[in-house]
């Protein structure tokens, strides 16, 4: 145990998820589209009752001093669940690009605590977020929470929100431009030219 409060010093996902539900490394490739998808089925597992908390862990680095634990999920998912243990109780998700490590931090929850067997392993190649994403739907589906996900919304680095938007939408917008356009070029063909004299 003094070797596991030790490493924790050095252990960023463990500092991250003692305030919050996700950590997402800086080094990991997630899109804003990823990012948006997970976040809102992590919101969604809140809303369900489901406590989770979820680590994404793209390369040894995200480790900390503990990458000795890389590439061991389940190893990973053990020891930062001790150390989550005194702020957290619930399930703990870890994600690494080859495979899931899933601890029980606490008490369970839930009358039937969640499995790695309750996750499917996702496709080759899949994104380690989108893999997470679905993830966490599968473990809240195998537990009795079945998430209800909206729109995803997708800000953009001014902040701007980019929500998806259906080909209706899109067909509206361009014949709005169109009429704006035919209107504008009647108007100027209605407008008499001023006429210029003779410069003296």
């Amino acid at each position: 145990m003094a070797a596991s409060q030790a490493w924790a010093d050095g252990d960023p996902a463990s500092d991250v998820l003692s305030v919050q539900p996700l950590y997402l490394p800086a080094d990991a490739g997630i899109t804003p589209a990823q990012q948006a998808q997970l976040n809102a089925v992590m919101t969604a597992a809140r809303r369900s009752g489901l406590a989770i908390r979820v680590a994404l862990i793209a390369g040894p680095a995200d480790l900390g001093s503990v990458s000795e634990l890389w590439p061991m999920p389940e190893r990973y998912a053990e020891f930062l669940g001790t150390e989550l243990s005194l702020v957290f109780h619930g399930t703990l998700l870890v994600a690494m690009p080859d495979g899931f490590g899933l601890a029980q931090v606490g008490a369970p929850t839930s009358s039937r605590p969640p499995s790695l067997s309750d996750i499917r392993p996702p496709p080759d190649h899949t994104p380690l977020a989108a893999a997470a994403s679905s993830a966490v739907q599968e473990l809240a589906a195998a537990t009795g929470h079945p998430l209800r996900l909206g729109r995803v919304t997708v800000r953009s680095s001014s902040g701007s929100a980019l929500e998806s938007v259906d080909a209706g939408s899109w067909i509206a917008l361009g014949i709005g431009a169109t009429l704006i356009a035919l209107c504008w070029t009647a108007s100027l063909w209605a407008k008499p030219w001023a006429r210029v004299g003779p410069t003296r």
